[in-house]
C-alpha cells in the first residue's frame, strides 16, 4: 500500500492549497486568524454489509461508534472575492480518532483530513454552516482470511475519508465558540484492495472552538454581475482495481491478495459557468477496465490470467455534471450511465455515481481525484486524473 500513502499525501494538500494560493499576498493577515477546535460525536453506523449486520466474531450488529477530533483552522476575512462570495468561510486540517466498539476486528482508525466550513447565513453571534472534508484514514484492523476473516468492510489498513455536515456556531465570548451539528462520513479505499464494502456513519457532534484573535472584521467589495462563460475540458486518468477470486484453489493468503488490474481512460466535458460559484455541464468517459470479464486459472500454484478481447474491457459512460467552484478548487458531482459495456453476469448497475475533487494550476491545467461508485456507497475504483481546459 505504499502507492496509496504516496497518492493520498499528494492529494490531501490540494484541499487547503487552493485557499493558501488565493491569499499569498496576504499571509500576514491570514495567520492572524487561527483557531483550535475540539470535537466529540457519538452516532450510528449504517448496516450496509453482512459484517456490520452481525456476521462477525461477536455475532452482534456494529451499529454505533464514537469519535473525536482536533482541528486547526484559518478564518478568512475577505481579502479575495471568493471569500466574500462564500460568506467568509474557515478552512484547515484536522486529526480524527474513531472507536467502533470492536477493536479486535476494526481497530482504532485515525484520520488526517482537510476541511472547508462556510456559512449559509450569518447573524450577530450565530452562523448556520455546511462543512466538507476529505482525507486519509489509517490504523484499520483490515481483513485477513485467517485472523480477521469476517471484516468485509475494510480490505486494507488505509482508506479515504469523505465527510459532509451541517452545524451552528455561536459565540459564547469574543474568543470562544460553541459548535453543534451533525455529519455523514464515508470510509472506503476505492477498491485499491478488496474486500472493500466500506463503512458509513451519521452522528450529531459538539465542539468548542478557541480563536487566537479578536472578533474578525470582514472586508466587503462590490460584486459585479457574473458574465456566463463556457469551457471544454479534456482529461486522462489511471487507476487500479483489486479483484479477489474465491474459486481459485491456492494458498489462502495469496488468494486474498487478489489480482490487480489497470484502469485508465479519457474524459471530455462541456461546462457552462452560470455564477461565480457554480458550473453545469455534460460529459462522457471512455474507460479501459482490465477487470471486466477477466478469468483466471492456476498453473504450478500461480494465478494465470486469460486474455480477453479489447472490446470486453471498454466502457463508455455519459453524465450531467455539477461543479462547485471554491477559488482554484472544485468539487464535482456526476450521476452517470453506461452507454456501452459488455454484458456479463453479476456486473455492477448501469447507473453509477462520480464524485470528485480537482485543483486548477498554471491557468488551464488541473489535477484531480474521482471516485466512481454505485448504489451510492460501494466503490468501484478511483480515477487519478490530469487535464486541460479550453475556451475560458
Amino acid at each position: 500500500m505504499k502507492t496509496f500513502y504516496a497518492l493520498v499525501f499528494l492529494a490531501l494538500p490540494i484541499f487547503s492549497q487552493s485557499q493558501v494560493d488565493s491569499v499569498k499576498y496576504h499571509r500576514i493577515n491570514i495567520w492572524n486568524s487561527p483557531s483550535m477546535q475540539a470535537m466529540y460525536q457519538n452516532g450510528y453506523v449504517f448496516s450496509t454489509n453482512n459484517f456490520l449486520r452481525g456476521t462477525n466474531i461477536e455475532a452482534e450488529k456494529i451499529n454505533n461508534f464514537q469519535a473525536s477530533s482536533i482541528k486547526f483552522s484559518i478564518q478568512t476575512r475577505g481579502n479575495k472575492l471568493w471569500e466574500q462570495l462564500y460568506k467568509y468561510p474557515n478552512w484547515g486540517v484536522g486529526l480524527y480518532f474513531a472507536d467502533f466498539y470492536n477493536a479486535k476486528e476494526i481497530g482504532y482508525p485515525i484520520a488526517i483530513y482537510g476541511f472547508f466550513n462556510a456559512p449559509f447565513k450569518r447573524w450577530n453571534r450565530l452562523s448556520f454552516n455546511y462543512e466538507l472534508g476529505f482525507g486519509a484514514t489509517f490504523n484499520w484492523r483490515s481483513f485477513n482470511p485467517v485472523t480477521n476473516k469476517f471484516n468485509s468492510a475494510m480490505g486494507a489498513g488505509e482508506s479515504f475519508l469523505i465527510d459532509v455536515g451541517l452545524n451552528l456556531q455561536y459565540y459564547l465570548t469574543h474568543k470562544i465558540e460553541l459548535v453543534t451539528g451533525f455529519s455523514l462520513t464515508h470510509f472506503s479505499n476505492g477498491t485499491i484492495k478488496e474486500p472493500n464494502l466500506g463503512i458509513n456513519t451519521v452522528a450529531p457532534k459538539i465542539s468548542l472552538k478557541y480563536n487566537f484573535y479578536d472578533t474578525p472584521s470582514f472586508r466587503t467589495q462590490d460584486i459585479s454581475k457574473y458574465i456566463h462563460s463556457k469551457e471544454w475540458l479534456i482529461s486522462v486518468f489511471a487507476g487500479v482495481k483489486n479483484v479477489v477470486y474465491d474459486s481459485v484453489n491456492i494458498n489462502i493468503i495469496e488468494k486474498y491478495e487478489g489480482v490487480y488490474f489497470p484502469v485508465f481512460g479519457l474524459s471530455v466535458m462541456y461546462n457552462k459557468q452560470i455564477s461565480h460559484l457554480s458550473k453545469f455541464g455534460i460529459g462522457t468517459t471512455i474507460t479501459y477496465n482490465g477487470s471486466v470479464n477477466a478469468q483466471v486459472a492456476i498453473d504450478n500454484n500461480q494465478t494465470v490470467l486469460f486474455d480477453k478481447p479489447l472490446g470486453d474491457k471498454i466502457q463508455v459512460s455519459i453524465y450531467p455534471s455539477y461543479e462547485l467552484v471554491i477559488n482554484k478548487l472544485s468539487l464535482t458531482l456526476q450521476p452517470a450511465f453506461y452507454l456501452y459495456r459488455k454484458k456479463i453476469k453479476n456486473q455492477s448497475p448501469n447507473f453509477h455515481q462520480r464524485v470528485g475533487i480537482k485543483y486548477h494550476f498554471a491557468n488551464n491545467l488541473f489535477i484531480g481525484i474521482t471516485l466512481r461508485d454505485y448504489a451510492f456507497h460501494v466503490a468501484d475504483f478511483i480515477e487519478w486524473n490530469i487535464g486541460y481546459r479550453f475556451g475560458r
